[in-house]
């Protein structure tokens, strides 16, 4: 009978199968604890799991800090966005078969593309993220999934037509890229956030507001490589607690703009818990 070994195996062993090397786009290959291409390129693999492809040790200045994954960790933990997670799963199941490759594109902590490798029989996933603090715990997020540093802006560092189904949950979008490493009939799933998602944050607690011009940059990031099958929203109510508030700000860009001593006195004058809006877009994309 297959053991969670084996299975964690042959999914490592397919998912070594469609990546490349990104120097000069061979094969890479286990060797002495890093993967390694014919011409030598060699690419180590972190004590905690994933693979370090950027070379030279560089690394996206946007990158998650080790606080901004802390908070995130312990707020997805605590289930906040479980309905998003298990919304995702669902489109994932409709779109593409149970044993897909799965590319999860600015994975983070791989919290979402566990979600989706659960709900897949078989399925094999990629996490790839520019910071290295995040893909510790992407590593370990699901036992059928890979994870690796990489900036998404880049070409990726995988074959042409190698995945059936690309997540993108708040993350950049290539959408040339994207529309490359799609096998014909594939999909790309995208999430964004609506323009009620954390409303009642915005003036005290100092969450961003949502761009009112995402939809057009998500067009024209998307428009020429994909057509949009359908667009699902996803809306419901949170009670937060000045811990919650707290890890919500400081797990994303927000956290970039109110210091955490002023937050906790921001936070201390909402009195919570707080009722808060979670609304989310999902979006359906396939290839043009």
């Amino acid at each position: 009978m297959p053991t969670p070994t084996d299975a964690r195996e042959r999914a490592r062993g397919r998912i070594l199968d469609l990546l490349r090397c990104p120097l000069c786009r061979e094969r890479l290959a286990p060797a002495d604890g890093a993967l390694r291409c014919p011409a030598r390129h060699t690419f180590d693999i972190a004590r905690q799991g994933y693979v370090s492809l950027l070379s030279g040790g560089r690394r996206a200045a946007s990158a998650d800090t080790a606080a901004m994954v802390q908070a995130r960790e312990e707020f997805l933990g605590a289930g906040h966005y479980a309905p998003l997670g298990r919304a995702l799963a669902g489109l994932a199941r409709e779109v593409c078969p149970p044993g897909a490759a799965v590319l999860d594109a600015g994975t983070g902590t791989g919290y979402y593309l566990a979600a989706v490798l659960d709900a897949l029989p078989s399925a094999a996933g990629l996490g790839l993220d520019t910071s290295s603090r995040a893909l510790r715990r992407a590593a370990r997020a699901h036992a059928r999934a890979m994870a690796a540093t990489w900036d998404v802006w880049r070409q990726l560092p995988v074959r042409h037509g190698a995945f059936d189904l690309v997540l993108n949950v708040f993350a950049p979008r290539n959408g040339g890229e994207f529309h490359r490493v799609l096998r014909p009939g594939g999909a790309l799933l995208v999430v964004t956030p609506a323009a009620r998602h954390l409303a009642e944050l915005r003036e005290h607690a100092g969450t961003l507001a949502v761009d009112p011009a995402k939809e057009e940059r998500l067009s024209r990031a998307l428009d020429g490589h994909f057509t949009r099958e359908r667009a699902e929203p996803l809306e419901y109510g949170l009670r937060l607690s000045a811990g919650d508030i707290e890890r919500l700000v400081a797990m994303g860009p927000s956290a970039h703009h109110v210091a955490p001593g002023e937050l906790r006195d921001r936070v201390a004058a909402l009195a919570p818990p707080v009722p808060v809006t979670a609304s989310f877009t999902l979006s359906v994309y396939r290839p043009r």
